[in-house]
């Protein structure tokens, strides 16, 4: 514990305290959170990504620890551990350098240099390797000479004592790690088209012949590159140029000049070709992938993020229609908190065409359940039905909103779909969902796996466990922040919430049907296997909106309670006055309530939340329409200015949804009429944007767009800045 103190502290830049109140912690089951949100004083008011950075460093300095120990115990087996060695491999600082370590002793099937030692060339090999300048090797090896053994000849002689030199240098810790260096600093990625597959590989025909140094390519690209080889498109290398790897090795290994030499540099270069260079390169794929698995899952998580907090609608009656040709819109109405009143279909496309009918099965609808808004999915028929409704006249009050529909049948057809509507078919459960959507998309979201979202890149391609975490990590993040009202979230929120987990969630659902609704945060230690442990970490994160106690519908925790019920006692009021009346909080000076384990920050955090309890940190809503008559791809043309909404965000830029069924790409370099690295500085999922139609390529269903405003001079300083960058990319 104390070394990973130290290590973490150290590479993260934190305070000792801070990184071993947070490990200590971790240990006793408290969650990112809480620890966030709720123990800023052992913290040193860390956030959740600190958090979970001393978490994964925690997790990776046990799993090289654990390696470290499984390696001591096979030399010690095999009587192989000397001082030297066991202090090398417990210093070594991360799994390569233990690896290189552990290389030369690790059990080894038969190799090459394994059957030259056996038939005992090992001694020609060291005398071959010291490079005297007064030694013959040729002469040398004919007393290797050896029928019974296997060396018929000196030329064989020399071959098995090379093969051996050859698995020394490979072996060698020093080597492997200045060739390691190379790789990662001086090594190109290449990639060539397998001959004949030019056609099936069309889709990657810019990578046909390829090359980028890999520690500048960035990871979109390598994920893209080592897809086209896994689809069998593209060969792929990763290698520095030999001669800069060859040059470090015989700088290394090669003596001067004598009768020695030719057959350690015949050594050498086979211990690169045979040896070293396969190894490093895998080393240095799986480097570079974890690389951009990091990068690509960020991403990914980011975008979910800005999803999962997208401002919500709110409690009103919606009707959501999942829309159709030939099937027709499923038509469901929602009350207030999203239960279901009422669904329908109706016709109103070819073939069938009923729009009387339909028209009048919608305005029925919403006079029958005062319906304030119509949700539509921006699927099929998505824009014709927003078309139609806006022009049967629908009560000025009523308001329609496309609602992007990733992932609805996905949860259409889901068990959870299933458990919360089993007497519906998928085309109802779809259309509630898209309603719920627009009301609260955090509270729905949560019922879909967030790969199924639609908001990732390459996520079939990253790590699959590093990506489960990672989103797990962001969804759990965004519940928690918000906030979860106990007495009518789903159990699938309810299990995001901090300390609680599917069955406790449950288990909070069944109490809940059984008993009521919850009259306060105490009675959930009335649930069943919730302790209170569990209590402590869940208790901040869930509201009980019309609670006896008000501070139940607000973030304070309990725990701190009696610190605010002093501080009104002091005033001579009542709790509810305090959060009701700003002039009576000023009047309270915080310092006179700081102790040893309540500090300032989280005292502010309490008058915070006394002056905005339970607040939404969701932004306000706003309605948003794409452009009138614009719906296919074949209504697009270059010059058009049309509104949109950010859909995903990637490395190379942001695709937005203009309403023609097709995202558009605003590329990076036409995202803002400044220089920028990455699309976040300008823009972020789920935001609305202007943009302007640059290209269209029907065939192959593209969408050129851009955010830059209209041509005018820079300022100086971003000539100065763009032409900088653009010379320190010559110079590179």
């Amino acid at each position: 514990m104390t070394s990973q103190v130290n290590i973490i502290s150290q590479e993260l830049k934190l305070q000792k305290f801070q990184v071993s109140a947070v490990l200590k912690m971790l240990g006793e089951g408290a969650t990112i959170p809480f620890m966030a949100r709720y123990r800023k004083e052992a913290t040193g008011s860390l956030d959740e990504v600190q958090i979970a950075q001393i978490r994964d460093r925690s997790e990776q300095l046990t799993a090289l620890q654990k390696r470290k120990e499984a390696i001591l115990k096979s030399l010690e087996e095999r009587e192989l551990l000397t001082d030297d060695l066991k202090e090398a491999v417990e210093k070594a600082p991360n799994m390569s350098e233990l690896e290189d370590i552990y290389l030369p002793y690790k059990p080894k099937r038969r190799t090459k240099a394994t059957i030259a030692r056996e038939k005992g060339l090992e001694p020609l090999a060291k005398e071959i390797f010291e490079q005297k300048g007064n030694f013959d090797p040729v002469t040398s090896a004919g007393s290797f000479v050896n029928e019974e053994k296997g060396v018929s000849d000196v030329t064989e002689a020399l071959k098995g004592a090379q093969d051996i030199i050859a698995e020394w240098i490979n072996e060698d810790k020093d080597a492997r790690s200045r060739l390691r260096n190379i790789f990662l600093k001086r090594g190109t990625v290449s990639a060539k088209v397998i001959r004949g597959k030019e056609e099936e590989g069309s889709k990657y025909k810019d990578y046909f012949e390829f090359n980028e140094p890999l520690s500048k390519i960035p990871s979109h690209r390598l994920l893209a590159l080592r897809r086209g080889e896994k689809e069998m498109i593209l060969s792929l290398n990763i290698r520095p140029e030999e001669e800069d790897a060859i040059y470090a090795l015989e700088y290394q290994f090669v003596k001067g000049k004598n009768d020695s030499t030719p057959f350690v540099k015949d050594a050498l270069h086979d211990s690169y070709k045979r040896l070293m260079g396969p190894s490093l390169e895998t080393e240095a794929r799986i480097n570079s992938k974890d690389k951009a698995d990091v990068e690509a899952v960020n991403v990914f998580a980011e975008n979910l993020r800005q999803l999962l907090l997208a401002a919500p609608l709110g409690e009103k009656a919606v009707m959501a229609l999942d829309p159709g040709f030939r099937t027709g819109c499923k038509v469901v109405c929602l009350s207030p908190l999203g239960v279901l009143l009422e669904k329908d279909a109706i016709y109103p496309h070819p073939p069938q065409r009923q729009t009387a009918q339909a028209s009048a099965t919608v305005h029925h609808l919403i006079e029958k359940h005062k319906i304030e808004v119509i949700a539509v999915g921006n699927g099929t028929a998505g824009r014709e039905t927003e078309s139609w409704l806006k022009e049967i006249g629908l009560p000025k009050s009523v308001s329609v909103i496309m609602v992007n529909e990733s992932g609805a049948s996905i949860y259409s057809a889901s068990e959870v779909a299933r458990e919360e509507f089993p007497n519906e078919d998928v085309t109802v459960r779809g259309a509630v969902s898209i309603g719920r959507r627009l009301m609260d998309p955090l509270a729905e979201l949560v019922k879909i796996d967030p790969k199924s979202i639609g908001v990732g890149q390459y996520q079939h391609d990253v790590d699959q466990n590093l990506l489960k975490k990672t989103l797990d990590d962001t969804v759990i993040s965004c519940v928690n922040k918000v906030g979860v009202e106990v007495n009518t979230a789903s159990k699938q929120l309810l299990t995001y919430v901090s300390g609680l987990g599917p069955s406790l969630a449950e288990n909070i659902v069944k109490y809940r049907d059984t008993n009521g609704s919850f009259s306060s945060r105490k009675d959930l230690l009335k649930v069943p296997r919730l302790g209170p442990k569990a209590y402590e970490q869940a208790a901040g994160f869930l509201r009980i909106r019309e609670a006896k106690n008000p501070l139940d519908s607000s973030a304070v925790h309990p725990e701190s309670y009696h610190i605010v019920e002093k501080m009104a006692k002091d005033l001579a009021v009542q709790v509810q006055d305090l959060m009701e009346d700003e002039k009576l909080r000023k009047k309270i000076d915080l310092k006179k309530y700081a102790s040893d384990s309540v500090g300032l920050p989280t005292l502010k955090d309490i008058m915070d939340e006394l002056a905005k309890p339970g607040r939404d940190p969701r932004e306000k809503f706003e309605v948003f329409s794409f452009a009138d008559g614009i719906n296919e791809m074949s209504d697009l043309r270059e010059g058009m200015t049309l509104p949109g909404i950010v859909t995903n965000i990637t490395d190379f830029g942001a695709f937005v949804d203009i309403g023609v069924h097709q995202d558009g790409l605003v590329h990076l370099s036409q995202m803002a009429n400044r220089f920028i690295k990455h699309p976040t500085e300008v823009v972020k999922v789920h935001q609305k944007v202007n943009v302007k139609v640059i290209g269209v390529d029907i065939a192959r269903k593209r969408i050129s767009l851009s955010m830059k405003t209209e041509s005018r001079p820079a300022p100086k300083s971003d000539f100065i800045r763009i032409k900088k960058s653009q010379n320190k990319g010559r110079n590179r």
